[in-house]
């Protein structure tokens, strides 16, 4: 199946335009071609301008199918299709009408000033093999040359999730834990609903492996991968790339207010009004994602090369490098790994 090559493991995760504005996606786009990784772009469509980057794009396709066309799934490097997301775990999606204005609805495909709602499931998804069905599909549509990427939340029963995805004939599963940091989520789904995505991933690489068919799929983790520490307890339990977001909103100058919803963002990302966007130059943004990606790949080989380890396939489900600090047997269990001491 087709591959896609990361010069790092860290991929900048989906962050739809309209949720947040044109100079984050650009933003966005230069970061991931500077740094040979890639953006997803979330499930607002693609800004026809943003095409030219698309060998660093990852393409989304969610319950709402908005933005979705020949030449957009053509122009991204890969197609994710959005199941679900950690911070909001098997409710659909809302974007208030009051941001859809201009090139917004005209990228996603909607009236200006309506609102914009992604129903929980896919309509046209009850089973695996219905998924599968979306899969070929799309891999059909694009003459087989991008892989195909199904995005879950980490709950519970994830392993069997994972082990059905992988039988669909996607080629790479993402999975977003508990922790995601998306800021218009409802608050008591955020913190109450997911699993951490520590345990859904070890959950999810050891059931893969003891039915055969982790060869078949890549891993890639989001919700809660905070710093190059996260990054490297990730990939020793068995992730092949992760997904950040709210780190890179940071980068941006976010200042984590959680109220994306209302459309008021004094520092430019979660808004559409001209006035606040002005503020996010998309080159200083870009800058700024590439210092701290670069300042993380530092970190990356100085934690490795303490551990004696000369490359992230070396780590890359390397449970021996790992222990725990106070935790119970049944997450060390679940983990696979030892406690500290023993």
């Amino acid at each position: 199946p087709p591959h896609l090559l990361a010069k790092t493991p860290i991929l900048f995760s989906a962050m739809s335009y309209g949720a947040v504005s044109y100079g984050v996606h650009k933003a966005l786009a230069l970061a991931a071609q500077r740094l040979g990784t890639y953006y997803n772009t979330g499930e607002g469509g693609l800004h026809e301008s943003l095409y030219e980057y698309g060998q660093n794009t990852i393409v989304q396709v969610a319950s709402g199918r908005f933005g979705v066309h020949r030449a957009y799934l053509e122009a991204g490097a890969a197609i994710e299709i959005k199941i679900g997301q950690g911070a909001k775990p098997g409710i659909g999606g809302h974007l208030p009408g009051a941001k859809i204005q201009g090139s917004v609805a005209e990228t996603r495909m909607v009236p200006p000033g309506v609102d914009a709602i992604s129903p929980a499931p896919h309509h046209d998804i009850y089973s695996i093999e219905d998924l599968s069905q979306l899969v070929y599909s799309l891999k059909e549509a694009t003459g087989g040359r991008k892989p195909v990427m199904v995005k879950v939340a980490a709950v519970h029963n994830i392993a069997a999730i994972a082990s059905g995805i992988a039988r669909s004939g996607a080629d790479i599963i993402a999975i977003d834990g508990l922790r995601g940091g998306t800021g218009a989520a409802p608050t008591r789904i955020r913190d109450n609903v997911g699993i951490p995505i520590e345990l859904a991933l070890a959950a999810v690489d050891q059931r893969l492996r003891d039915e055969g068919i982790r060869d078949r799929v890549s891993l890639i983790v989001g919700g809660s991968i905070r710093s190059a520490a996260d990054v490297v307890k990730a990939v020793a339990l068995g992730a092949d790339a992760c997904y950040i977001a709210t780190a890179a909103l940071l980068a941006l100058g976010c200042h984590l207010c959680r109220t994306c919803q209302s459309g008021n963002c004094s520092w430019g990302i979660a808004t559409q009004r001209e006035e606040l966007t002005r503020r996010l130059d998309p080159e200083e943004g870009a800058q700024r994602l590439v210092n701290l990606m670069t300042a993380w790949r530092h970190e990356i080989k100085e934690m490795m090369g303490g551990m004696g380890i000369n490359s992230i396939e070396a780590l890359r489900g390397n449970r021996l490098m790992l222990c725990g600090v106070g935790m119970t047997e049944k997450e060390l269990e679940i983990l696979g790994i030892r406690h500290a001491g023993e």
